[in-house]
């Protein structure tokens, strides 16, 4: 007797989705808690001149 394979197109599609969602949110994930403690290690006026600089850079107004 032959086993079948109940594993459908719509399926393995399923899953491929979940699979890249849950990629993304990991690698969301550990670029935030980077972020998170490069910042709250940095020293305050690296910070400030980084975000000054970006500022800049879009040309908003930070005086």
């Amino acid at each position: 007797m032959k086993t079948r394979n109940t594993t459908t197109t719509a399926d393995q599609a399923h899953l491929a989705n979940r699979t890249q969602t849950l990629a993304a949110a990991l690698t969301a994930a550990v670029f935030g808690s980077f972020l998170f403690l490069a910042v709250g290690f940095a020293h305050s006026a690296t910070v400030h001149n980084a975000t000054h600089d970006a500022r800049h850079a879009f040309a908003l107004p930070c005086h």
